[in-house]
């Protein structure tokens, strides 16, 4: 479809523009995870610095 087509069939950017802007947006989610990645990252590392404390168990069976 070339661009007259495009206009015609409704569509006012070319092709080109539309490709262009949909990269724009891949891009931008692709940073958002990014950058969602990074802090669970962070967050990973810091609960690796914590000690593990163990769970208290009692010996007699919770009555509920």
């Amino acid at each position: 479809m070339d661009d007259s087509e495009a206009k015609s069939a409704g569509r006012t950017e070319p092709a080109s523009a539309l490709s262009e802007i949909a990269t724009q947006c891949a891009n931008s989610k692709l940073l958002d995870f990014a950058a969602q990645l990074a802090g669970l990252a962070e967050d990973l590392k810091a609960l690796a610095a914590r000690p593990i404390e163990p769970t208290p168990t009692s010996a007699e069976p919770d009555p509920f």
